[in-house]
């Protein structure tokens, strides 16, 4: 399976007025970049409240190949390192899932 590192960049302001104002309206999942790619890309989320989320790569046959995220995050804003060592080229989909949304996007690793 593929590995995945997460980092969230910080909200910093001088005051609670600029924290609330940086705080994303909506959940977003972009489209990966690169794309494609070999062996890494990184995949960027935004979430507007604390959410149980569900990040996961499939395969085209629909089987699960990696799991990036499974917890609860507080808003803000992620980015995601998926690593493809472990992954034949071929097109792949990854899948944000909250209780009130999902979205898919694809992606393509090319070795």
């Amino acid at each position: 399976m593929g590995q995945a590192y997460v980092s969230i960049y910080e909200i910093q302001g001088p005051s609670s007025i600029d924290l609330i104002e940086r705080v994303p309206d909506i959940i977003h999942l972009e489209q990966n970049y690169p794309n494609p790619f070999n062996p890494t890309t990184e995949i960027m989320f935004t979430l507007p409240s604390r959410q149980n989320i569900s990040l996961k790569v499939y395969n085209i046959f629909g089987r699960e190949v990696a799991v990036l995220i499974n917890e609860v995050k507080e808003p803000g804003k992620y980015t995601v390192t998926f690593n493809a060592n472990d992954l034949p080229s071929g097109l792949y989909f990854y899948k944000l899932q909250t209780v009130k949304f999902a979205n898919t996007r694809k992606l393509v690793v090319l070795k």
